[in-house]
């Protein structure tokens, strides 16, 4: 149901935009979430957005480098991120959570996941 896309290898300090894809017709009952896992690490949260938009929450390690929105009606989310270092390299996944079952950051709040969009930072 979810697919994401747009990670790749990209150079320090440069930007990236992930997209997530849903398929099905209630898109606009969920809220979407953004989470990474880098190499030896726990999935982390990254960034997550409440199903109209109004409401936005961001990992402090991307807070003033990232931003999240989406469109109910191509049932699409994304995520970018600017000025990308290292430490942000690690695999990311969408994620879909009914609307307002959690906090955006709370992981066990999700139950449906896409399969994840590798991204390397690296020069």
């Amino acid at each position: 149901q979810l697919q994401a896309s747009g990670g790749g290898l990209v150079q320090p300090g440069c930007s990236l935009r992930l997209s997530c894809i849903a398929s099905g017709p209630t898109f606009p009952n969920y809220d979407i979430g953004w989470f990474r896992q880098g190499p030896g690490r726990e999935r982390e949260f990254v960034a997550g957005i409440r199903w109209s938009g109004g409401y936005t929450e961001y990992a402090d390690s991307v807070k003033s480098r990232a931003t999240i929105s989406r469109d109910n009606i191509e049932k699409t989310g994304t995520l970018q991120i600017n000025n990308l270092r290292p430490e942000d390299t690690a695999v990311y996944y969408c994620a879909l959570m009914p609307a307002g079952r959690n906090t955006l950051s709370t992981r066990s709040g999700y139950g449906i996941w896409g399969p994840g969009t590798e991204v390397t930072v690296s020069s």
